[in-house]
């Protein structure tokens, strides 16, 4: 089988073409590096760390407009915010009260009395600062709002579902047996509600002094050879038997 003239000559077009093909889709990468995709850490620490952000801490005050003043239980909840706030407070105590409303003179009334609980929770005059407002509803009640910005743990948002939980074909990791996404998120996030001082999650706290007047009486008890518990003359009341006297 001879091979003419015509045939080197399409072989030749045809190894061109294809050198020419092989040089632009090499161009296409300029940059030389593997590129590589992005996977979700399969620790659900990683994947929804509690973060220390500054968040805020509110209560509400019902003001009817026929009564000022706080109720028993409203003066307990604004005590409450006075005695936070000194703890952990890291800004103003804002106090939202409304204006050209039915209640707006009843609600001036009860904020005097709340700047006055306030005060004697030791929350400065200069740290209270008043904010009216209009609300937008007018069918609703207005309230007095009492908020301060303090430091929160915090996790989440919760209830992302970026990918189908169910086995499917699309997903190469299907039967690998990884952690959904959203799998520690509701826990991780509870913790951060529950957590007193953010600064924890950082650091331990200072010690705090020993209770020296119990450190010598329990060493002068150990010097004398007498037990060193405190007696308990009801601990045999809550025994239910007599074994092993």
């Amino acid at each position: 089988m001879t091979t003419t003239s015509a045939d080197r000559r399409r072989n030749l077009r045809l190894a061109l073409a294809l050198t020419g093909l092989a040089v632009m889709l090499g161009a296409c990468n300029t940059t030389g590096d593997v590129v590589s995709t992005q996977t979700v850490p399969t620790d659900y620490r990683q994947r929804h760390p509690i973060a220390v952000q500054e968040g805020k801490k509110s209560i509400v005050i019902f003001v009817g407009k026929a009564r000022g003043g706080l109720t028993a239980a409203q003066q307990a909840d604004v005590a409450g915010i006075a005695r936070d706030w000194t703890r952990e407070g890291t800004g103003s105590v804002v106090v939202d009260v409304p204006v050209d409303t039915a209640n707006s003179r009843a609600a001036s009334t009860t904020y005097q009395d709340i700047r006055a609980v306030l005060a004697s929770g030791g929350v400065p005059a200069r740290a209270v600062v008043r904010h009216p407002y209009r609300p937008e509803d007018p069918g609703l009640l207005p309230t007095i709002r009492l908020s301060y910005s303090k430091i929160a743990a915090v996790a989440g948002p919760c209830g992302l579902w970026p990918e189908d939980v169910g086995p499917s074909i699309l997903d190469p990791g299907y039967n690998e047996n990884r952690p959904y996404f959203n799998l520690g998120c509701a826990t991780q996030r509870n913790l951060a509600a529950m957590i007193d001082n953010p600064a924890d999650l950082e650091q331990p706290r200072a010690e705090t002094p020993v209770y020296t007047a119990r450190r010598d009486i329990a060493f002068d008890h150990y010097r004398k050879g007498t037990p060193i518990s405190t007696p308990n003359p009801d601990a045999d009341k809550a025994k239910l038997s007599d074994t092993g006297k």
